[in-house]
């Protein structure tokens, strides 16, 4: 019996937990977006037209943005910045152009 209370007692300080994490990532996610649409607007500037590797392109970042992974498709020429679970925007280099982010609906995860 006393064993089945601390049982239950860890599960709902996890469960607490799991809750407050949810809740503060739901905060973070605007100033998220925006910190990974510029993470992956400077990396793909410094690939495509600075002709750099990604591993060195990630030194241009501003302190702060250390979670942010970096990706790119050979491919198509795009550059994805993310943080996993939470935000990801992408950039395409364009030859007239330059690098063009993708198209943003909006805040996906609506907070009010």
């Amino acid at each position: 019996m006393n064993a089945r209370r601390i049982l239950m007692g860890l599960a709902l300080v996890v469960l607490i937990a799991l809750g407050a994490i949810y809740i503060f990532l739901l905060q973070q996610k605007p100033v998220l977006d925006l910190g990974v649409g510029y993470g992956a607007r400077v990396a793909c500037g410094c690939r495509y037209i600075g002709n750099r590797s990604l591993a060195d392109c990630k030194k241009d970042f501003e302190p702060g943005m250390e979670q942010i992974r970096l990706t790119e498709d050979l491919a198509t020429r795009t550059v994805t910045a993310s943080v996993p679970l939470v935000a990801s925007r992408s950039v395409r280099h364009d030859p007239v152009l330059g690098c063009v982010p993708e198209k943003f609906d909006g805040d996906r995860l609506s907070v009010k």
